[in-house]
């Protein structure tokens, strides 16, 4: 991170909400690390000093009243050791400290990772960070934090209920992936957010009992669910008000699914290309994203309020 991002910007209150959560949660913030393991792998533990007379370092610190003496310490003491001062220290270490949770070495499980990661996510969003993916080990995911990049996002909330309402936790998978990705990697956000809104449609149909098309591409499944959901300009009635622009609203939804179709196959993921084709900057990536997180919510809450009109 630069210098100006280094600083202490990230309020105690919202780190101790995170850490509240991990508590509340019993998350074991080591992982499946030993304690001074995953410590080591963002502290010289033998340069801090020790805070039992018997021992030299932090290092033999952990060891005496951990190990040799598990119960001398709860298990969530790293929060408040001093030494760290993690409620205090510069906000470039606390975010280094969160994203160590959430590397594949520590913590393999990756619905664990992507529950966890949502969270951080909710509560730094606040403060205007975010933890991003930024690059791969084995084929999982390890990050780092950056600023909030501005434009449309979906909070934790609003997954946990799409989760929760169509059975769908892969939602939540796709949603982090794209927002992720729209500066590291613009064409898997473009890529993304056309499978986004293909998982909305092809959920919301089977939840409604209509099997989609076979083989249908993106353009028949927002089709298929307008039909389903009544969202075709033909089923505005000429008196009502604003008819004519809810039309124009209505028939926009049709050329937003094409043109996230059209940029897929020019720019996303999943596509062979020229060797040496430019790809999109990350400005087009986040109208992509805005348009698919915009047409998918749509879809979903018109699904929600039909469902809680029927009762």
């Amino acid at each position: 991170m630069r210098g100006d991002e280094a600083s202490n910007m990230i309020s105690e209150a919202t780190r101790r909400d995170i850490f509240d959560y991990l508590r509340a949660e019993r998350v074991d913030w080591a992982g499946r690390l030993k304690e001074t393991d995953f410590l080591s792998r963002l502290y010289h533990l033998e340069e801090l000093p020790s805070n039992d007379h018997r021992v030299k370092s932090m290092l033999y610190d952990i060891w005496q009243h951990r190990v040799n003496n598990p119960m001398d310490w709860d298990d969530d003491w790293v929060y408040e050791d001093s030494r760290l001062n993690l409620y205090s220290c510069p906000d470039e270490e606390f975010l280094r400290f969160l994203c160590e949770m959430l590397h594949p070495i520590v913590r393999p499980d990756a619905h664990e990772v992507s529950r966890l990661l949502g969270v951080f996510n909710e509560i730094l969003s606040a403060e205007g960070w975010q933890i991003v993916e930024k690059g791969r080990m084995a084929n999982r995911p390890v990050f780092s934090a950056r600023r909030l990049v501005p434009g449309s996002s979906i909070s934790l909330g609003s997954r946990q209920k799409i989760a929760q309402v169509l059975s769908a936790d892969y939602v939540n998978q796709q949603v982090i992936r794209m927002e992720a990705a729209i500066e590291a990697d613009p064409e898997l956000a473009i890529g993304t957010a056309k499978e986004f809104v293909e998982t909305m449609c092809k959920t919301i149909l089977a939840r409604l009992g209509e099997a989609p098309p076979k083989n249908a591409d993106l353009l028949d499944l927002v089709k298929q669910v307008r039909i389903k959901l009544e969202l075709l300009p033909e089923n505005i009635h000429e008196k009502a008000k604003g008819a004519e622009t809810i039309k124009r609203l209505l028939n926009n939804l049709g050329v937003a699914a094409q043109g996230l179709a059209e940029l897929r196959g020019l720019y996303g993921t999943g596509h062979g290309k020229v060797a040496g084709a430019s790809g999109l900057q990350p400005r087009h990536a986040r109208l992509a994203v805005g348009a698919a997180t915009t047409l998918g919510m749509f879809f979903f809450e018109t699904y929600q309020h039909r469902k809680d009109k029927e009762g």
